[in-house]
């Protein structure tokens, strides 16, 4: 227990640093992760649970895409995972594939939306699509931090949160997760069933 709340400790001072000043286009140690690969990191997957927010409803936020396509998360009118995630975080990374077995598994019953924290943008987050095989997940951007700071200011990343249809939060998840587990879908799909009664 002390240990996974040491490593949230020390993400969460990380990911303060990096939204700050670390990734502000400059070539500095941070930007490298962007080509690090995930099997030489030894990350714990040791998110946590938390159903303290429930109820809360999905921010009025705009992503966009490397397209220039928008999205209003507040009218996606389904279920939602909404991942955000940048390209300099280790466990975001070791995360990535494990979301997109996730949203293969449950399309249809569930939309997984992955955001980048990433203040470079498209930059950053189209070469790291290029060279992983992440066929399943979007490609939102949030460069500003606005979901960043409305969960906030700085948030431990990985941070997923599940919505149900209406955009009511269910539970979210601090930190990495192994979500290609049979625990992760039941969780998932479980919130969901019991938010439909």
């Amino acid at each position: 227990m002390a240990k996974s709340r040491l490593f949230l400790i020390s993400c969460a001072a990380f990911a303060a640093c990096t939204l700050a000043a670390c990734d502000n286009g400059g070539e500095d140690a941070s930007q490298e992760n962007v080509t690090a690969d995930p099997a030489s990191e030894t990350i714990e997957l040791t998110g946590t649970l938390d159903e303290s927010f429930a109820g809360e409803t999905i921010p009025e936020i705009t992503v966009v895409n490397p397209q220039g396509e928008e999205l209003l998360l507040s009218e996606v009118g389904e279920p939602v995972l909404l991942n955000l995630w940048a390209t300099w975080c280790a466990p975001c990374v070791v995360e990535m594939p494990l979301l997109d077995e996730l949203a293969a598994d449950l399309d249809g019953q569930v939309r997984v939306l992955t955001v980048s924290e990433d203040m470079r943008g498209a930059e950053v987050v189209e070469p790291f699509f290029e060279e992983r095989d992440l066929p399943n997940l979007p490609q939102w951007l949030d460069p500003d931090n606005a979901l960043a700071f409305t969960f906030g200011g700085g948030p431990v990343l990985p941070l997923t949160v599940l919505y149900d249809a209406e955009g009511n939060e269910l539970w979210r998840v601090i930190g990495a997760y192994d979500w290609g587990t049979e625990d992760a879908r039941a969780r998932v799909l479980d919130a969901l069933a019991a938010s439909d009664t």
